[in-house]
């Protein structure tokens, strides 16, 4: 049994024993949840505006969530898909390949975390095409693992100090509509970055040595940065014309968050692979990958796998969580909660003028806090002086971005009028004493 302390016991206790490289974007000690409402030791309330990084979709402790681990634990809790089968590891391998976009035969892997899925996507890419190059974008963010923390983006805090890295990873640009140049249209810039990704295979690598093209149809850590349909459509004609893989990194996007069940939707492109994880089991670790069967089946038995992947607590719960978000109509609930956030936060781009771009897909929401609109320098300082008073005044609130700027916006899908209320109201009062 868990020991009966204090919030202040448990916080020394964690200082003592737990690595201070895990960050808490808040200290409270959390025992309850429901929705997406949380509750700390001493009672206390938070609306949850970040839900685990995007994994609550579905809220915390949906009772569907709940029943089906409870179910499934009184069973059998995890006999190793790799020494004997179970139904639900099969069961949601089929609904994945039914579900994620193309109109070809699909096959399925489950790993554990969202780096395990794009790692074992660049493993199988590599075997298929007999080339050794991987390319990412600048922004973007894949995971901390050797292979994940090389293909990301931003150097602090992920990647300073634990070099070397893994070779043959580049990056290259992506798209930020809102820091276009100056005088520039958007056909203008779309054209301009277009061309710039066609340079960048003249000027740092060849394509015929890439193995897979890895892209975020919307950028998470890097900003909540959506790029426009014609340049994601480009990428997708450029892998198909140099026989390269194109691996859509869906980890945050994917159930519902942007309003239909995975963001690559939005763009009319099926992607070769595309990886998943966070809200695919509400809570409980589960990533996969997903893609073209004959690219998928390349690899041979015992090349991939690993111990706890698809563990069948996990499965039962990813089974769940689909059932919710068609039951529940979570797509369209997503874009009733970014049509509520945009409206209000429209309102404080009029009264603050550090309130800069707000942007959305869905429910997957950011606004850049600048200096101010015209100069759009971005504001580290005051992104995180505001989330820190959101934090204290008893909302949990996110930040992203290359510099640190971005305020997200990742409710579980699930909330209530009166809880997004309330998390506004509290967000509000945060700006104006800004």
């Amino acid at each position: 049994m868990i020991k009966q302390l204090s919030t202040k016991e448990w916080q020394e206790k964690r200082d003592k024993y737990v690595v201070k490289g895990v960050s808490n974007g808040n200290r409270a000690v959390a025992v309850k949840g429901k929705g997406a409402t949380l509750y700390d030791l001493e009672g206390n309330k938070f609306i949850d505006f970040g839900a685990a990084i995007g994994t609550i979709n579905v809220g915390h402790s949906h009772p569907k969530v709940v029943a089906a681990i409870q179910e499934q634990a009184e069973k059998i809790i995890h006999p190793g898909f790799n020494v004997v089968m179970y139904p639900s590891y099969i069961e949601i391998c089929e609904r994945l390949c039914e579900a994620t976009p193309g109109d070809f035969a699909k096959k399925a892997i489950l790993l554990n975390s969202g780096a395990e899925a794009v790692e074992n996507a660049v493993k199988i890419a590599r075997k298929y095409t007999k080339r050794q190059a991987v390319v990412t974008f600048t922004r973007g963010f894949h995971g901390r693992t050797l292979m994940t923390m090389t293909m990301t983006s931003k150097v602090k805090p992920y990647k300073l100090g634990f070099g070397p890295f893994a070779p043959e990873v580049y990056q290259a640009p992506y798209p930020y509509m809102y820091r276009k140049p100056d005088g520039m249209t958007d056909e203008q810039y779309e054209a301009d970055v277009i061309a710039q990704f066609n340079q960048f295979f003249i000027a740092t690598v060849a394509p015929e040595t890439v193995a897979c093209i890895v892209m975020e149809p919307i950028q998470g850590e890097g900003g909540f940065v959506i790029p426009p349909k014609s340049f994601v459509k480009h990428v997708r004609e450029f892998c198909s014309k140099h026989g390269i893989v194109m691996v859509a990194d869906e980890i945050q996007t994917g159930f519902a968050r942007t309003g239909k069940l995975f963001a690559m939707e939005h763009f009319e492109v099926a992607a070769d692979l595309m990886t998943a994880s966070k809200s695919i089991a509400g809570g409980m670790p589960l990533s996969a990958v997903i893609g073209k069967a004959e690219i998928m089946d390349i690899a041979d038995p015992g090349e991939l796998g690993g111990t706890y992947c698809g563990n069948p607590l996990a499965c039962e719960a990813a089974l769940a969580v689909l059932e919710v978000i068609e039951e529940e109509k979570l797509c369209e609930k997503a874009e009733w909660i970014g049509e509520v956030l945009e409206s209000r936060v429209r309102k404080w781009q009029l009264e603050y003028n550090f309130i800069g771009e707000f942007r959305r897909l869905g429910a997957m929401c950011a606004v850049e806090i600048v200096t101010d609109q015209k100069l759009k320098t971005p504001n580290k300082d005051l992104t995180t002086k505001i989330a820190k008073a959101a934090n204290e005044a008893g909302l949990l609130l996110l930040t992203a971005g290359l510099d640190g700027n971005i305020i997200r916006f990742l409710s579980p899908l699930v909330i209530t009028e009166n809880e997004l209320n309330e998390g506004l109201a509290i967000l509000e009062n945060v700006l104006s004493n800004c």
